[in-house]
């Protein structure tokens, strides 16, 4: 299969080189490999919008599993869009990192509107990704939460707390990549983490993949609809890996 990153261009190769993942769909089947054992009626897997859905969906078709999302929104600090303070998910999950909030002098009056307005993000974007589907039910089954990477972990605590709250039974956090000491302190939010990288020294997320291109809410209504109420490969999908696909 040809790829730009097997170009004769020596930037292209060094970037490949550099790269652990080709894109979310090549860290999606990597992953799935790695989750052959949660293969079962009992489990669901549960995407992070908006770049943990495409790895989600990989593994959903692989392992042939339900496919939902577990949104969670960051807070961010108003002054500083790069830092988040906190994150909050379905079910009124909330988890906020108070040393982020002192040491950015944050008022009360800007954690609420933060909150407020991240809050009436969160519930629109619940309601367009269940125009696929109604949520799917967690309660006495595995979940399996998918993000494309982890660098904080604020995001990856959240959706694991939402999935509790949820009704799962049993967590299992899987991701492509999260630095090392990230993984060890996930530990004590999820019954299981499974990472594929865990560099000593974090790097931006970007850096992990050759393609990195930033992911929509409208691709994720596709990946949801091309993936169906049913846990089996779309027909779109099995025509492409066969060489065959039509317009």
């Amino acid at each position: 299969m040809d790829d730009p990153a097997l170009s004769s261009d020596p930037t292209d190769r060094r970037a490949y080189l550099r790269s652990l993942f080709l894109d979310r769909q090549d860290a999606g089947r990597r992953l799935a490999d790695r989750l052959q054992a949660f293969r079962g009626p009992d489990v669901v897997v549960l995407g992070v919008p908006c770049g943990g859905v495409p790895v989600a969906f990989e593994i959903a078709v692989q392992l042939r599993l339900p496919l939902d999302t577990i949104v969670v929104n960051k807070l961010r600090v108003p002054y500083r869009p790069d830092l988040s303070f906190g994150a909050i998910g379905e079910d009124d999950t909330r988890i906020i990192d108070e040393v982020v909030v002192r040491s950015s002098l944050l008022t009360s009056q800007e954690l609420t509107d933060t909150e407020s307005h991240e809050r009436a993000s969160l519930r629109r974007r619940s309601e367009r990704f269940r125009r696929h589907g109604a949520q799917a039910k967690l309660g006495g089954r595995t979940a399996l939460v998918i993000d494309d990477g982890v660098t904080t972990g604020i995001t990856a605590r959240t959706a694991c707390r939402a999935a509790y709250r949820r009704g799962a039974v049993r967590v299992v956090l899987a991701v492509p990549v999260a630095p090392h000491r990230i993984v060890r302190s996930l530990a004590y939010h999820a019954d299981k983490v499974v990472c594929l990288e865990t560099p000593a020294n974090p790097r931006p997320l970007d850096e992990s993949y050759l393609r990195f291109d930033p992911v929509t809410d409208t691709e994720v209504d596709w990946l949801l609809g091309a993936h169906g109420p049913t846990p089996s490969v779309p027909r779109r999908i099995r025509l492409a890996e066969s060489g065959n696909e039509s317009g």
